[in-house]
């Protein structure tokens, strides 16, 4: 079976199963205990992890901090901004194809008053410069918009919506979850993000381990927020809880692949990409519509609809051959809310198969696609 369902999650690359064992069993210790051995080489694994991710995302080592993932990084901080800044403004500005976990972190804060604007999309998912300048105001205390959309591949200008947040003093938030790793990523080049998010396991890292940029001054103080994790103390103060050194250590292994392989990644998932949409289109001329943009998108995702068939049912009968999904692993028992965003009707996304891919395909094996 191919594997194709790589926006969900991604294999873990040998050589970061390699490098976390040792954390597991002989190098156990809690990097916050002090003098002996195993605690010191913890702390040192975690501080080496750290650097990885930071040369990843071109920001300083001490901006990076440890979370479970791209779901608390961004729950942490929307609520931490929320509270931490309620009295200077109640208003945030995010759009309606971000992931469930600001989706709903909006609405949840709605409920407690905050005010929320849900920018529209264009077509291919992406923002408008203009409608968020104009719903930008003096009450408005953070923008979170996805950098690279998880569905349709979409990139938003990152630098001019960077630009502009920066012109208005306003935080800029951004999920970066399905970019990092894939995309080239120099966080020096966007001074207007203030937060980013990003999942270790998007870029063949473990499971259950991401972290949070936090901008820092230039007094190297970062940027405040109210902890979303009270307790220890840990990651400055901003995520108490015992840090999961084997998953760091396997999350700093992935990003130090991924930052020695980036570009010749990225050429091969276009390739892979390119070869995919030429046997579909050769098999299934007027039967199917590409949703996704061809430029401006993260290489080697693919929005399709096969018209008049049932996306799950599709899944289902594909599933010998091939794993792929219809959006989102996320909120996989509803229908997509990207798609009805970009102006899809219902029939149009319950036809859409979403394809994936990594740098672990063979272009060979691609030659599944002939069987369909």
């Amino acid at each position: 079976m191919l594997y194709l369902d790589n926006s969900a999650t991604t294999k873990i690359h040998p050589q970061v199963k390699d490098a976390m064992l040792p954390y597991l069993m002989e190098e156990f210790g809690n990097p916050s205990s002090k003098y002996y051995s195993v605690a010191e080489n913890a702390k040192a694994a975690v501080k080496e992890a750290r650097q990885s991710i930071a040369s990843l995302l071109g920001c300083s080592d001490s901006e990076i901090i440890f979370t479970s993932g791209s779901t608390e990084s961004n729950n942490m901080v929307i609520k931490g901004v929320a509270d931490y800044y309620s009295s200077k403004g109640n208003h945030i500005i995010t759009t309606k194809v971000e992931h469930p976990s600001v989706l709903e972190t909006c609405a949840y804060l709605e409920s407690k008053g905050y005010e929320v604007t849900y920018l529209d999309v264009d077509h291919y998912g992406r923002v408008n410069l203009e409608d968020l300048n104009n719903e930008i105001k003096p009450t408005t205390i953070l923008v979170s918009l996805i950098w690279g959309n998880n569905e349709l591949g979409s990139l938003n200008d990152m630098g001019a919506i960077s630009k502009l947040c920066e012109e208005k003093n306003v935080f800029l938030h951004t999920d970066a979850t399905q970019v990092t790793g894939k995309i080239e990523i120099d966080l020096s080049e966007y001074p207007g993000i203030t937060f980013l998010s990003c999942s270790g396991h998007k870029f063949h890292g473990p499971k259950g381990i991401g972290a949070a940029f936090i901008k820092q001054d230039q007094y190297e103080i970062l940027t405040k927020i109210t902890p979303l994790l009270h307790g220890g103390g840990q990651e400055q103060g901003i995520r108490s809880g015992t840090l999961a050194v084997h998953n760091i250590v396997g999350m700093g292994k992935a990003a130090q692949i991924a930052h020695n392989s980036l570009r010749s990644n990225l050429n091969k998932l276009v390739s892979l990409e390119k070869k995919i949409n030429e046997i579909l289109i050769e098999k299934f001329e007027g039967q199917i519509h590409f949703n996704n943009d061809s430029k401006n998108k993260i290489p080697g995702v693919i929005s399709v609809q096969f018209k008049g068939i049932n996306n799950e049912l599709l899944v289902k009968k594909l599933a010998p051959l091939m794993a792929v999904s219809t959006g989102s692993a996320c909120s996989s028992s509803k229908p997509s809310h990207v798609l009805a965003a970009i102006g899809l009707s219902i029939d149009e996304v319950r036809s859409t198969i979403r394809f994936s891919m990594s740098s672990f395909i063979n272009e060979e094996e691609l030659d599944v696609f002939k069987q369909l």
